[in-house]
C-alpha cells in the first residue's frame, strides 16, 4: 500500500522525475520571454500543453518557485541603493578601458571599503539565497531572471494560485492521454466593469417622449383589438338568433291544424249507445 507516499511516480525513476519538471517549468517560463521570429515559439505565453497527471505534478513544483521569487523580491525592494560598480558613457553604455575591459568606477571601489557596503551586502544575501535556490531546481539562468523580475512582481499581491489547469477534450494519439494545459493566471482573468453612461437633461425628455409614444401606440392596439372582439361577438350573436329562429319554426309546422284548438277527446261506448237510442225514439 502507498501509504503516507504522496505525488505520482509517471512511470519514471527519481532523478527522471525530476529532470522532467525542471524542463516543463522552464519551458512554461520561456514562454513569457518569447522572439517573435522563433518558428517553435509557444501560441500562448504563459501557457504550456501536457497530459493531466504531469500538469497536477508540475502545479506545485512551479508555484513554490514563484513563491520563492516572491520572497527574494521583497528583500532586493528592501536593501539601501547599491553603487554602480562600472563607469558609463553618456549614451549610458558601459566605458571600456585601454584593455577592452569594463573600467570599474572609483566610486564604486570606495563604497565597497566602506560600512555602507557591508550593510547593503547583509541585506542582499537573504535574495541572492533565494536565487540561488531557484537555480538549484531550473539550472537556467534565463528562467531565473524571468521568475524574479517578471513573475515575482505580477503576483507581487496574489496570496498563491499563480496557476491554473484546464483538461482538453481532446485525447492524445497514440496513447489516448487524457490532455490538459497548465498556465498563469494574470491581467487577462479580471472582468472589465464598464461605467454607468451619463444620462442628462435632453436625454430624459427624449426617453419621455419615447415611453408616452409607445404607450399611446400600445392604446391605439389595444382598443383596435377590443373593437374587432366587439364585431366578431356581434356577428356571433346574429347567427344564435337566427339559428334560434330557424329552430321555432320547424317546431310550428310539426304542430297539426285548429290554432291551438285541442283534439275531441273519443267518448266511451256506453255514451255513444245512449245517443244513438235517442235519435231513434
Amino acid at each position: 500500500m502507498r501509504h503516507r507516499m504522496r505525488g505520482r511516480k509517471l512511470g519514471r525513476n527519481p532523478s527522471h522525475r525530476r529532470a522532467m519538471l525542471r524542463n516543463m517549468a522552464c519551458s512554461l517560463i520561456r514562454t513569457l520571454d518569447q522572439d517573435e521570429d522563433d518558428l517553435q515559439r509557444a501560441k500562448v505565453p504563459g501557457r504550456i500543453v501536457t497530459t493531466l497527471p504531469k500538469a497536477k505534478e508540475l502545479r506545485p513544483f512551479i508555484e513554490k518557485l514563484i513563491t520563492l521569487a516572491r520572497k527574494g523580491r521583497r528583500f532586493e525592494d528592501a536593501a539601501p541603493e547599491r553603487v554602480e560598480k562600472f563607469e558609463r558613457n553618456a549614451d549610458g553604455s558601459v566605458k571600456l578601458d585601454s584593455r577592452k575591459r569594463p573600467a570599474a568606477s572609483g566610486e564604486w571601489k570606495t563604497w565597497r571599503e566602506s560600512s555602507a557596503y557591508q550593510e547593503w551586502n547583509q541585506a542582499m544575501a537573504p535574495a541572492v539565497n533565494c536565487r540561488r535556490r531557484a537555480f538549484a531546481l531550473l539550472r537556467d539562468q534565463d528562467a531565473v531572471a524571468i521568475l524574479f523580475d517578471t513573475l515575482a512582481d505580477r503576483f507581487a499581491d496574489r496570496p498563491g494560485g499563480y496557476t491554473r489547469i484546464l483538461k482538453l477534450a481532446k485525447i492524445r494519439l497514440g496513447d489516448a492521454g487524457q490532455q490538459a494545459l497548465i498556465e498563469f493566471v494574470g491581467e487577462d482573468d479580471e472582468v472589465m466593469r464598464r461605467d454607468a453612461p451619463v444620462v442628462s437633461d435632453e436625454d430624459d425628455e427624449t426617453d419621455e417622449a419615447a415611453a408616452s409614444e409607445d404607450v399611446s401606440d400600445d392604446d391605439a392596439g389595444v382598443e383596435v383589438e377590443e373593437t374587432a372582439e366587439a364585431e366578431e361577438t356581434a356577428v356571433d350573436d346574429e347567427e344564435e338568433a337566427s339559428a334560434e329562429a330557424a329552430e321555432s319554426e320547424g317546431e310550428t309546422a310539426d304542430e297539426p291544424a285548429g290554432d291551438g284548438e285541442e283534439a275531441a277527446e273519443p267518448q266511451d261506448e256506453g255514451e255513444a249507445d245512449a245517443e244513438d237510442e235517442a235519435k231513434a225514439e
